[in-house]
């Protein structure tokens, strides 16, 4: 049956959450390398493009993040695996933590952009409304929130997946897979 496949169960990840999962992990882990690279340079017309491109990267993980959210709400992701009442309360709070500087991230870096007075184009086609006033100081106070939630989001990452690797009960292998991890010797 396709549908069991596609959506989560109590006991599997469906097909759907884990393509959302592993597509926001792809976008972030490439806006945080290119968030770093561009942070360092001053913007001219040869680079632009880089920034268009960071900013059309982080309007897509908003929106993977707002789709995500809502098919949590439809589809309720499968309880942790049994674990230790701590492990369970932390991997709980870094995952909340995690969806709200998925949201709030590039918010800020939204309204950063816009405080520059350039238009947020996202990828060359759709221009959005501005966030905040052409001012320089909104623009420094803005880009520094935002680095700052995206610092924050990358040690939360690392605290995710370390998490993720040292844990031995198949948690790992459900967001990959969907299933429960295979008996020894399967």
């Amino acid at each position: 049956m396709m549908s069991g496949t596609l959506v989560n169960t109590p006991n599997r990840f469906g097909l759907i959450t884990r393509l959302l999962h592993w597509a926001t992990a792809i976008a972030v882990l490439g806006l945080l390398v290119l968030g770093t690279y561009i942070a360092r340079m001053q913007v001219n017309l040869s680079n632009l493009w880089l920034f268009g491109l960071h900013k059309s990267i982080g309007v897509t993980a908003l929106l993977l993040t707002l789709l995500r959210i809502a098919w949590h709400i439809w589809t309720p992701p499968p309880p942790p695996l049994p674990d230790a009442r701590w492990r369970i309360a932390l991997a709980r709070a870094v995952h909340r933590a995690i969806y709200a500087l998925l949201l709030l991230t590039p918010i800020f870096g939204w309204a950063a952009s816009s405080a520059t007075g350039l238009d947020v184009v996202v990828f060359n086609r759709w221009t959005l409304p501005a966030m905040a006033p052409v001012s320089e100081a909104w623009e420094t106070a803005l880009f520094l929130i935002h680095r700052v939630l995206a610092t924050t989001l990358a040690v939360l990452i690392v605290v995710h997946v370390a998490g993720a690797l040292t844990r031995r009960d198949g948690t790992l292998w459900r967001m990959i897979w969907g299933r429960p991890v295979p008996p020894h010797g399967a």
